[in-house]
C-alpha cells in the first residue's frame, strides 16, 4: 500500500510539473495566439531571479513567490510593447521574433553569469516519509502550488472584470474597442500576467532543477506539446494534456526510465494530435474556460 501511494505522488507530481511549466504558456499562445518561443527563456529568468535574490540574502519564500512572478512579469510587459505590439496577427513574423529574443537573452545571461550551472539551491521542506519510502516535501508543496495557480487564474477569468475584458478582447478585438476597451492595455496586462505566472513557474522549479542559460529548452517542447494536445480551452486543455501527458511521462518513466517516459509522452501526444487534431478540448469539454 505504501508503494501505491508513493508511486501515485510521483504521478501527481509528474502532472502538476507539465501543468506548471504550460500554464503561462496556455495564456500566451492559447489566449492571445502569439506563439512565445522565448517561454522557455521566461522560465529560466524566473529561476536565475531566485537564485540572485537568495544569494543576496532575500528569503528564498520570497524570492520564489514574489520576486520570480515580479521580476519576469515586468519583463514580459516590456517585451510585449516593444516588441509583441507590432506583431499581432502575423503568426510567423511573431514566431521568428520571439526566437530571435530567446537566443538574445540566453547570450545575456551567459554573458552575465557564464555558460555552466548557477549556484543551487536546496529544496525546502525536507522529506515526507510514507512507510519505508520518502518523498520530497517540497514536490508535494508545489502539487499544491498548481492547484491553486489553476484555481487563481480561473477565479481571475471567470469572474474579474479583467478577466472579462481579457476573455472578450481575444475573442474579437474589433468590437472591444468599440465599446470602449482599451485593447492595447488588455494585450500588455495579459501578456505581463502570463510571463508572470512563467517567471513563478521557473523559481519554483530552480530548486528542483538547477539552473543554466539554456535550461529553457528542456521546458519549451513540453509546454507546447500539452498546451496544444489540451486544445482550444485555455485552463481546461492545460489541465487534461498534463493529467494526460504526465501520466503517461510518469508511467513509463517508472516502469522504464525517463528516457523511455519522454518518448511515450511525444507518442502519446501525436497519436493524439492525429486522432483529434483540435485536440482534447475540441473533442470535450468545448466550453469550458
Amino acid at each position: 500500500m505504501d508503494l501505491v501511494v508513493a508511486i501515485g505522488l510521483q504521478l501527481l507530481y509528474g502532472i502538476a510539473n507539465l501543468a506548471l511549466i504550460s500554464l503561462g504558456l496556455a495564456i500566451i499562445f492559447g489566449m492571445m495566439r502569439v506563439i512565445n518561443l522565448a517561454h522557455g527563456e521566461f522560465l529560466m529568468l524566473g529561476g536565475y531571479t531566485v537564485v540572485v535574490s537568495t544569494n543576496a540574502g532575500v528569503n528564498i519564500w520570497v524570492a520564489m513567490l514574489i520576486l520570480a512572478p515580479l521580476v519576469v512579469g515586468i519583463i514580459g510587459v516590456v517585451v510585449e510593447r516593444l516588441l509583441i505590439r507590432w506583431l499581432y496577427g502575423r503568426m510567423v513574423d511573431t514566431l521568428l521574433a520571439t526566437w530571435g529574443l530567446s537566443l538574445l537573452l540566453i547570450g545575456v545571461i551567459t554573458s552575465i553569469f557564464g555558460a555552466s550551472t548557477a549556484s543551487t539551491i536546496s529544496p525546502p521542506l525536507g522529506v515526507v516519509r510514507i512507510g519505508q519510502y520518502a518523498i520530497s516535501g517540497y514536490e508535494l508543496f508545489l502539487i499544491a502550488v498548481t492547484a491553486l495557480l489553476l484555481g487563481a487564474v480561473w477565479l481571475t477569468l471567470r469572474f474579474t472584470q479583467l478577466g472579462l475584458l481579457a476573455r472578450g478582447t481575444m475573442q474579437n478585438a474589433q468590437m472591444a474597442s468599440a465599446l470602449g476597451v482599451s485593447t492595447n492595455r488588455i494585450y500588455m496586462i495579459t501578456f505581463g500576467l502570463g510571463a508572470a505566472v512563467t517567471g513563478l513557474a521557473g523559481g519554483l522549479l530552480a530548486p528542483i532543477t538547477g539552473v543554466l542559460p539554456t535550461i529553457g529548452a528542456t521546458y519549451i517542447a513540453k509546454a507546447f506539446i500539452t498546451v496544444i494536445s489540451g486544445g482550444a480551452s485555455i485552463l481546461a486543455g492545460t489541465a487534461a494534456g498534463s493529467v494526460l501527458l504526465g501520466g503517461i511521462n510518469g508511467i513509463f518513466t517508472f516502469l522504464s526510465g525517463p528516457t523511455f517516459g519522454e518518448v511515450a509522452l511525444l507518442l502519446t501526444a501525436i497519436v493524439l494530435l492525429r486522432l483529434m487534431p483540435r485536440g482534447i478540448t475540441g473533442r470535450f469539454f468545448r466550453k469550458s474556460l
